[in-house]
């Protein structure tokens, strides 16, 4: 089987599909999403991790590698179960359809969610009941601890847990013991809501398989210091005895910041995790695959070297470079799950070592990386992320999450020069610059060609999902409004598939 097949697809996270409760979800709409991939052809819809997301709401920094986003689920879909009724509905406030305002959309489906649970245990069938416990039973190596975590950071005022009490915060057993008693019903509550996000998930996955079509996944590479992972797996981490991080995640100084990105995670102690087969690495892989038919790995090249800072710095200028696990990690996850759909994603400024060391990485396993053509335009014919440098093994973006849209790059964030070379290049005047990129992307030789949603509708900087190096609103907000993915654009985006040979049957 070729894992890669030539086709394409389209990059929307479920936060960002349209519905009236305040936030993008897994109910009709993101059917209505599939419906409209089919028909413009696509074999791909990717989306950012699932994981439930804290402070800040970017889904790279989840409170759980294995936990889905509460957020995402339907309450519709919660009523088809028969865990709401229609008249829990019967107030739904006034949310802004073309962003996410995060405030008020958690507190308001946080009470719908509270209350399915309370009609689910008085009134489920035995049937469901059944279910529920299975699913407990099944996913228990990751649930258990995280159902205890969510509820003591409620009983905690959603502090990180190296602030909780010392004895709940190291784990002690008697401690975690009444705890587990005290918070039964909340701990059960979580359980609830991951059920019930898996339920609504592996649906609409099977929904899209059924139609041809994959769902790409996305795992960061690092995991949050205030997550469950990280409160349950201390040992796996660089911690000193008061568990704090003696080192800490980032990037220096490249395109996106002169001083680096200071991301914060907790650095994996690779050995210690190398001692037992890198169980936690592949127990995530496991569930990645259980969400996804495909995983893109953010920050790919830390596998064969990272950055790491000191704590307590406050950039990440003074940090240095150390090696990663490397082909031993991948070929212990290989060993448990057979070969695998990785999209290694290996941007950034690399030194010659550096980058020969990441591709060698990626060839060894097959895994394509990424070319992105809003930086293709800054440095003449020899740019390697021109459609004429790269090879098959890639998968070309527009742009990504972290970009502007391809307009906003034209009209904003772009140079002149970068401006005057698109158009030579691509021999246009500029004024349908996102299906300019889109044809370009879809002509090239890579495998796979991914077009953000913002682009199929030529959306402007206002759409921007996410700045690197910054925090809060208007970051993670945009959301599709209603109808605007209409036929005819999935008329035009087909019609390309077609051409250039991308269409997946």
């Amino acid at each position: 089987m070729v894992i890669f097949p030539r086709g394409s697809g389209v990059l929307l996270h479920p936060t960002s599909l349209p519905g009236p409760f305040g936030i993008g979800d897994l109910g009709d709409q993101a059917y209505r999403f599939v419906d409209f991939l089919v028909t413009a052809g696509q074999a791909y819809w990717q989306v950012l991790p699932l994981s439930p997301t804290g402070y800040g709401d970017s889904p790279y920094q989840g409170l759980s590698a294995f936990a889905g986003n509460p957020m995402l689920i339907s309450p519709e879909k919660l009523i088809e179960a028969g865990h709401l009724s229609a008249e829990d509905l019967s107030y739904i406030p006034p949310f802004p359809e073309g962003r996410v305002d995060f405030g008020p959309a958690i507190s308001y489906k946080m009470a719908l969610l509270n209350q399915a649970f309370v009609n689910f245990r008085e009134r489920a069938s035995e049937v469901q009941r059944e279910a529920f416990a299975r699913f407990c039973a099944e996913q228990a190596a990751w649930l258990d601890d995280f159902a205890l975590f969510m509820a003591l950071k409620q009983r905690y005022d959603f502090r990180p847990w190296y602030e909780w009490d010392a004895d709940v915060a190291t784990r002690q057993p008697e401690a975690l013991a009444q705890c587990r008693e005290s918070l039964a019903d909340e701990i059960e509550n979580h359980k609830y809501r991951q059920w019930q996000f898996f339920e609504q998930w592996l649906s609409l996955k099977a929904y899209a398989n059924e139609r041809g079509l994959r769902l790409i996944g996305d795992i960061p590479i690092f995991v949050s210091l205030d997550s469950a992972d990280v409160w349950a797996n201390t040992p796996l981490f660089y911690f000193d005895e008061r568990l704090r991080p003696t080192v800490v995640s980032g990037v220096p100084p490249d395109y996106f910041s002169e001083t680096g990105q200071l991301w914060g995670h907790p650095l994996y102690r690779w050995n210690v995790m190398a001692e037992n087969g890198y169980a936690w690495w592949i127990a995530r892989f496991r569930m990645a695959f259980t969400q996804a038919d495909v995983v893109r790995i953010d920050h790919f090249r830390g596998f064969y070297n990272y950055w790491e800072v000191p704590a307590g710095e406050k950039t990440a200028v003074n940090g240095r470079w150390v090696y990663g696990p490397g082909a031993d990690l991948f070929r212990a996850v290989t060993a448990a799950l057979g070969e695998v759909a990785i999209i290694a994603e290996d941007l950034g400024d690399f030194d010659a070592e550096s980058r020969a060391g990441v591709e060698a990485l990626r060839a060894a396993f097959g895994y394509p990386g990424m070319k992105v053509l809003q930086f293709a335009f800054g440095n003449g014919p020899t740019d390697p992320f021109l459609p004429h440098n790269f090879t098959r093994d890639f998968v070309v973006y527009t742009g990504t999450h972290d970009n502007d849209t391809t307009v906003g790059w034209y009209q904003v964030t772009s140079t002149e020069q970068e401006r005057d070379y698109a158009r030579r290049y691509m021999g246009s005047d500029g004024s349908d610059i996102a299906w300019d990129f889109i044809r370009l992307a879809w002509a090239s030789v890579a495998d796979t060609a991914i077009v953000p949603a913002q682009d199929l509708l030529s959306l402007g900087h206002e759409a921007r999902m996410n700045t690197p190096s910054t925090f809060g609103p208007p970051n993670w907000c945009w959301r599709l409004l209603p109808g605007a993915l209409t036929d005819d654009i999935a008329a035009r985006l087909r019609e390309l598939t077609f051409i250039y040979g991308r269409m997946p049957f």
